[in-house]
């Protein structure tokens, strides 16, 4: 499986809000009944880490309403051999 990071933007107002997170936590995914929302903090976006087989799948867990404007982000970690690797070929 990989790891996904979805970030959802909705309108900054403090209607636009409560609808979005009212979508959201109506749903019946455990996704999005447990998403992170940066709105106290003046950044109107709902945030999810997921693990499943491709980007395709990620997006379809967005609700359509939201779908278009979802950005979704393959997440990868990296160990230090690995870097120290690429920049030793990289460094001539």
């Amino acid at each position: 499986m990989a790891r996904f990071l979805i970030e959802v933007p909705h309108p900054d107002d403090e209607l636009g809000c409560a609808r979005s997170i009212q979508v959201f936590l109506q749903s019946s995914s455990h996704y999005l009944t447990h998403a992170d929302y940066g709105c106290e903090d003046g950044e109107h976006y709902a945030w999810m880490i997921v693990e499943v087989a491709d980007k395709e799948e990620a997006k379809r867990i967005v609700p359509p309403a939201y779908r278009s404007e979802a950005k979704v982000v393959e997440l990868s970690r990296f160990s230090t051999d690995e870097i120290e690797e690429t920049i030793r070929r990289h460094s001539g």
